[in-house]
C-alpha cells in the first residue's frame, strides 16, 4: 500500500503533471492529489471549529500545501493511503532510528504500557509504524488464543423443541397453544460470546482492513477465523463497559488494550466529516513529558518522590473562586513539602545561538509560567526547570537564569538525554541535592 514517511512540522503538497516540478528541499513531501485534498478538507474544519489541530493550511513555492504539527504516528486516508509522522529529532540518525525511539518513549504513554519493546523495536527496522501496531496487537491476540478463549454463562430465551432450563408459562402459552412440541423456555447458555472476545473480534477486522503486509493479513485472517462463531461487537463502549479482566482473563489485558486503542479512536486525532479514516497520532509533548517522568523517578535521591500534573495552586482568586490553574509538570517533594518544580518541553534548543535575538530558541511565555509556579509552589525561593530533549546543539545544562525581582528563585535550562534516559545536571548544589547522578553524567 502506497505510503510516505515524513517528520514533525514537515510540509506536504500534491502531485501535479502540469505543476512545475517541486525542488528538492528537505522537509517537503509529495502526496497524491486525493490525499492532499483529504488533508486540505481536515485542516480547513479544524480551523472553523476552532480546534487544537494536527495540521495547519500554508503554502511553498506558490503552491497550497498543508503542514503536520506536533503530532507523531500515523495518519490514513480514505483510500488507503498511509503517512508516518516520526520526530524531529530522528532527522539526523534517520527514519528507522526514529521510528524505533518513538516506540521505545510511547511505551511510557498511558495506553501503551503493553507494547513488546523490543519485539516492536525489531519490527521497527523494517515495517511503518502502522504495521508495527498492527503485529503487536496481533501477537497479543494470538496469545489469548493460545491461553485459550474464556467463554461465561448469559441468560437465553427460545422457542426449543426440548424442555431446557426454566419454563416461561406465560410466553409458551402465548407461543405454543397450538404446537405441544415446544418449549418457550429461559436457560444459562455457556458460551465464548462475552463482550472480551467481541471486541477483539472487531478489532481484528479492522485490524485486516488496515494492514497490506502479507505476514500480518495471513495472521489476520487466521485470527478472524478462530472468532467466526462469535459476533463482533457493534456497540464498543457499551462492551467495554462490561470488561471484566478478573480471574483468569489477565491474559487479555494487552489484546484488549490495543483493541481500545483501535475501536474507540483514544488517539487524540478525531478526523470528524463524511470520510472518517483510522489515523492514530499522539502528541509529542506529551509522549516525551511520560518519558521523562517515568526515568527520571529513578534518577531521584533517596526519600525524595515525583508527583506529575500537580493543580493544587490557582493563578489568581476572584469572588471566592480559584481561577486560572498552574499545572507544572512535575514536582520533586518529599511528604508535603515541594523542593523543585519542573516543566517539560518538546522544542530544540541550540546553545550557541546565545544573542538577544535568537535566545538558545527559548520562549518568553516559559519563563512566565516557570516564575509563576515558582511563586506560588515555592514561595519564591528555590529552583524551577526547564527540561528539552537533548541534541548536538543542546548537550550541556545552560546557565542558571536568574529573575531581579525575585532573588531567591532560579531558572535552569537542562537537557535529558533520550538514549541514556537521564537529566543533565549543572553541577549545582541546589540541584545535586535531589538527585543521584552529578552533572557529569
Amino acid at each position: 500500500m502506497a505510503g510516505s514517511t515524513i517528520f514533525e512540522f514537515d510540509v506536504l503538497v500534491a502531485s501535479s503533471p502540469d505543476a512545475p516540478k517541486m525542488p528538492d528541499i528537505a522537509g517537503l513531501a509529495v502526496v497524491p492529489p486525493d490525499v492532499f485534498s483529504w488533508l486540505e478538507n481536515c485542516a480547513l474544519r479544524s480551523a472553523e471549529n476552532g480546534e487544537s489541530t494536527w495540521l495547519r493550511l500554508t503554502q511553498r513555492c506558490g503552491r497550497r500545501a498543508v503542514q503536520v504539527t506536533n503530532f507523531v504516528g500515523v495518519i490514513r486516508s480514505p483510500d488507503g493511503f498511509q503517512i508516518e509522522i516520526l520526530p524531529k529529532l530522528g532527522k539526523t540518525n534517520g527514519a528507522d532510528s526514529a521510528r524505533q525511539l518513538l516506540i521505545e518513549m510511547l511505551c511510557c504513554l498511558g495506553g501503551f504500557h503493553h507494547i513488546q519493546t523490543q519485539h516492536a523495536q525489531m519490527l521497527a527496522r523494517r515495517m511503518p509504524l502502522l504495521e508495527v501496531f498492527v503485529s503487536e496487537f496481533l501477537r497479543a491476540v494470538e496469545h489469548v488464543v493460545k491461553r485459550g478463549l474464556r467463554s461465561d454463562y448469559h441468560r437465553e430465551q427460545d422457542n426449543l423443541s426440548i424442555l431446557r432450563g426454566k419454563l416461561q408459562m406465560s410466553a409458551h402459552l402465548r407461543h405454543n397453544l397450538l404446537r405441544r412440541d415446544r418449549f418457550f423456555t429461559e436457560y444459562d447458555e455457556f458460551s465464548p460470546d462475552r463482550p472480551e472476545n467481541r471486541l477483539l473480534h472487531a478489532a481484528l477486522r479492522c485490524a485486516l482492513a488496515w494492514t497490506s503486509l502479507q505476514t500480518n493479513q495471513r495472521l489476520a485472517q487466521e485470527l478472524c477465523f478462530v472468532f467466526a462463531d462469535i459476533p463482533a461487537s457493534k456497540q464498543h463502549s457499551m462492551d467495554f463497559m462490561h470488561v471484566r479482566l478478573d480471574r483468569g482473563m489477565a491474559h487479555y489485558e494487552a489484546a484488549l488494550a490495543w483493541a481500545r486503542l483501535i475501536l474507540r479512536d483514544e488517539s487524540p486525532l478525531t478526523a470528524a466529516g463524511d470520510h472518517r479514516a483510522p489515523s492514530l497520532l499522539f502528541p509529542m509533548e506529551a509522549i516525551f513529558e511520560a518519558f521523562v517522568a517515568k526515568h527520571l523517578s529513578r534518577q531521584l535521591g533517596a526519600g525524595f518522590t515525583l508527583h506529575s500534573q500537580a493543580r493544587s495552586h490557582s493563578l489568581i482568586r476572584h469572588r471566592g473562586q480559584n481561577w486560572f490553574r498552574l499545572k507544572p509538570d512535575l514536582l520533586v517533594q518529599t511528604a508535603q513539602t515541594t523542593h523543585l518544580v519542573l516543566d517539560t518541553k518538546w522544542k530544540l534548543l541550540n546553545a550557541k545561538t546565545a544573542n538577544s535575538n535568537e535566545r538558545y530558541g527559548l520562549d518568553q511565555s516559559d519563563f512566565y509560567q516557570l516564575h509563576a509556579y515558582g511563586q506560588n509552589y515555592l514561595d519564591g525561593k528555590g529552583d524551577v526547570v526547564l527540561i528539552y530533549p537533548q541534541t548536538d546543539s543542546f548537550d550541556t545544562p545552560l546557565p542558571v537564569f536568574e529573575f531581579p525581582k525575585s532573588p531567591g528563585l532560579r531558572l535552569w535550562a537542562l537537557p535529558f538525554c533520550l538514549h541514556a534516559k537521564h537529566l543533565r545536571l549543572p553541577g549545582c548544589r541546589s540541584l545535586d541535592t535531589y538527585f543521584l547522578l552529578s552533572s557529569g553524567s
